[in-house]
């Protein structure tokens, strides 16, 4: 098509060219002695014979060349509005999903794998691939075809809650991409079991690093305030970035997966819900105890600062080490927001409760900015919380430049 419109373009220039050719032709100048200025200024007052014979042959002249140009100006223009067609069609416009603020691809990008796929990739689901388990099934390692390795959750349970979050989480993962954000492999079209597959975080959980059999002796001050930041950074993506934004409802340790480079991805997205969503009444009352806003647990409330709330418990988790409930006894459960809020704000006391491992291995300065950041996130009403946005800004300075933050570390520091 490229080569076609430019060769049919010259054609018509050169039978533009031949068809005027042929007018002058036609009508060859008379062979006559020049008039004088007196005559000529008299003919065209007076014509003569003679002098509209020629006025005549001038006439047709110029009406063939008019004819002549707006053809082929109209040949021109067709073909230029022939081409934008076919451009438009052979370079279509990015996809711009109204559910997120960037171009997305289209919906048939997202693979669908089979269950006899998923069997042979995972060695038929045995317990010795088994990486985690959740509210509606487990999770296994795979090897896919590719050697692309891969996490497949596998959903046994057939209730319509079930199959609502499902879909829930496929629909957002297949629209969203960020790189703090799990991304989706694809998934199975089949009711149950149903899977989706995840990229492979070799690091599992956050939680189970905290408070699995290692209880956090692989994380540093440095790489727990690397987890917050990455955590921060997906979370701003949720509530900023997308359009309309995407409260997540279920910030928690156990939903924040590492890498092998212990880089922090947000995952689970099956009880999030879009702005608009959430005001309605047909949203259940979700989420974890411990890391539910008290707004939204007493009183129905959701907005974007619940998920500041959940970060900040998350956040008290990487400083102090502990779970966000802990049993006191068969009957009596503790809060850690509630046991740690009294101590996070002596300056005397702070440095006792940190986690052991990592105790005394920090800038204390740094120690209490991030303590009045965790306590700024829980506090009670909505509106004294900062927007996420404040709380990434706020943590970029405390991370070290290798570790994706600003903060350059000098030879006795690190």
């Amino acid at each position: 098509m490229r080569k076609i419109l430019p060769l049919l373009l010259k054609v018509l220039v050169i039978q533009f060219l031949c068809s005027v050719y042929a007018c002058t032709a036609s009508h060859p100048p008379a062979s006559q002695p020049s008039l004088s200025p007196v005559y000529t200024s008299m003919a065209s007052f007076s014509p003569g014979i003679q002098m509209g014979s020629r006025g005549q042959e001038h006439n047709k002249l110029l009406i063939a060349l008019i004819i002549s140009s707006s053809s082929l100006g109209l040949i021109v223009f067709c073909c230029l509005c022939f081409w934008a067609v076919y451009r438009s069609k052979q370079f279509p416009k990015p996809t711009k999903n109204s559910e997120s603020g960037i171009s997305l691809p289209k919906k048939g990008f997202m693979q669908s794998f089979d269950y006899k796929t998923l069997e042979k990739a995972t060695g038929g689901f045995k317990d010795s691939n088994l990486i985690g388990r959740g509210g509606f099934g487990f999770v296994y390692k795979a090897c896919l075809d590719n050697h692309t390795l891969a996490a497949v959750k596998k959903i046994e349970n057939v209730s319509q809650e079930a199959k609502r979050e499902f879909q829930n989480e496929v629909d957002l993962l297949s629209k969203i991409h960020h790189p703090n954000i799990i991304s989706l492999l694809g998934h199975t079209s089949e009711i149950s079991p149903s899977f989706i597959v995840y990229e492979l975080m070799e690091k599992g959980s956050l939680e189970a690093q905290l408070h699995g059999p290692s209880r956090g002796s692989a994380l540093t001050w440095h790489m727990r305030m690397k987890i917050a930041l990455d955590t921060a950074r997906g979370v701003e993506y949720l509530h900023e970035r997308c359009r309309p934004p995407v409260i997540h409802r279920d910030i928690k340790s156990s939903n924040i997966l590492l890498d092998s480079s212990f880089n922090a991805k947000i995952s689970d997205f099956g009880l999030a819900v879009t702005n608009g969503m959430h005001g309605k009444n047909n949203i259940k009352l979700s989420g974890t105890l411990g890391y539910v806003a008290p707004e939204y647990l007493l009183d129905g409330k959701l907005t974007d600062k619940s998920d500041v709330y959940s970060f900040g418990v998350v956040l008290l988790e990487l400083l102090l080490g502990r779970r966000p409930v802990e049993k006191l006894s068969s009957v009596q459960c503790q809060s850690l927001v509630t046991w740690a809020m009294p101590q996070l704000t002596d300056r005397s006391k702070l440095p006792k409760i940190v986690d052991p491992v990592i105790k005394d291995t920090m800038d204390h300065k740094h120690l209490y900015q991030v303590a009045a950041v965790a306590v700024l996130c829980v506090q009670p009403e909505p509106s004294y919380r900062p927007l996420i946005t404040d709380v990434l800004h706020s943590l970029v300075p405390l991370v070290p430049v290798e570790l994706g933050g600003t903060l350059r570390l000098t030879s006795s520091s690190s």
